[in-house]
C-alpha cells in the first residue's frame, strides 16, 4: 500500500485566522518502506512572518520572499500525494492547513478519511508517556541529531521511521513463503539446484534391527503390554 508521510510549517496556528502554510515535506512509502521519492517546497505566505513562528522553524520574510505561492505548486502537490493515505503527527493541524490552501486555490479538500494520525497511535500504544516527535524518536532510537529547528522535510523523514515503529516495527507481518518476492524464490531454486543429490534414507527397520528389538523385549519379565494382548480368560485369571 502506498502512503504519504507529510509535515507542514506555517505562520501560526489558525488558518481561519489568516495563517498560511510556508513549507511542506512529503515522504513516499510503499508497504511501510521508504521508496526514496519525496516532495518538498517552500511557499511565500503573502503575509509577514510572526517572530514566534520564525523562532520555531527559522523561515524569515526575506527567505520566503522569492519562493512560489502555494497556488503555483498546487498541481505538483496533488499529483504527488495522489489518493494515498496521508500520515502526519497531530494530523488535524496539517490537514487543516493543507485543506485551507487547497480551498483558496478552488481545489477540493483532501478527505479526512485518508488521515492517519501518529499522535493518536502513540497515545494508544503508550498511554501516559510523552508523545512529541522528539520524545518518540528517543523512544524508538531514531536519530534526530540534525533537528535543530522544525523543518517539514526532515520532520517527515523522522516521522516515517517513527510510524514504522508504531505500526509493528520493521517486521510488519508474518508473511508465508508464497508472499515472498519472486527474486527470493528464484534464488532459493538456484541454491537447491546446486546442492548435491542424496540417496533417500530407509524408513523401515532392517531384519537385524527387528531381531535385536525382539531380543531386548524378551529380557523384560512380565511386560505390561502382554497382559492387554492376552486372551480375556487369562486376564481374569491374573
Amino acid at each position: 500500500m502506498r502512503e504519504i508521510v507529510f509535515d507542514t510549517e506555517t505562520t501560526g496556528l489558525s488558518p481561519a485566522g489568516g495563517d498560511r502554510m510556508v513549507e511542506i515535506g512529503c515522504i513516499e512509502m510503499i508497504g511501510r518502506v521508504e521508496t526514496g521519492r519525496h516532495y518538498h517546497c517552500y511557499f511565500n505566505p503573502e503575509r509577514p512572518m510572526p517572530s514566534e513562528a520564525e523562532a520555531v522553524h527559522g523561515l524569515s520574510d526575506i527567505f520566503l520572499s522569492d519562493k512560489p505561492r502555494f497556488a503555483d505548486k498546487v498541481d505538483e502537490i496533488i499529483d504527488f500525494i495522489g489518493d494515498a493515505p496521508l500520515v502526519a503527527h497531530n494530523a488535524s493541524f496539517d490537514f487543516g492547513f493543507l485543506n485551507h490552501e487547497l480551498e483558496r486555490c478552488g481545489r477540493p479538500h483532501v478527505c479526512m478519511t485518508r488521515m492517519i494520525d501518529t499522535l493518536v497511535l502513540a497515545r494508544t500504544r503508550h498511554p501516559g508517556a510523552k508523545h512529541s516527535l522528539d520524545a518518540l524518536c528517543t523512544r524508538f532510537g531514531v536519530d534526530r541529531s540534525q533537528r535543530i529547528k522544525h523543518g517539514a522535510l526532515l520532520d517527515a523523514q523522522l516521522l516515517a521511521q517513527v510510524y514504522v515503529e508504531l505500526t509493528g516495527g520493521r517486521q510488519i507481518g508474518l508473511g508465508l513463503v508464497a508472499d515472498a518476492p519472486a527474486v527470493a524464490t528464484a534464488a532459493s531454486s538456484i541454491a537447491a539446484a546446486e546442492r548435491p543429490m542424496r540417496e533417500p534414507r530407509p524408513h523401515r527397520a532392517s531384519g537385524a534391527e527387528v531381531a535385536r528389538h525382539r531380543a531386548f523385549l524378551a529380557t523384560i519379565a512380565n511386560p505390561l503390554w502382554e497382559r492387554f494382548l492376552a486372551p480375556t480368560s487369562e486376564r481374569g485369571a491374573a
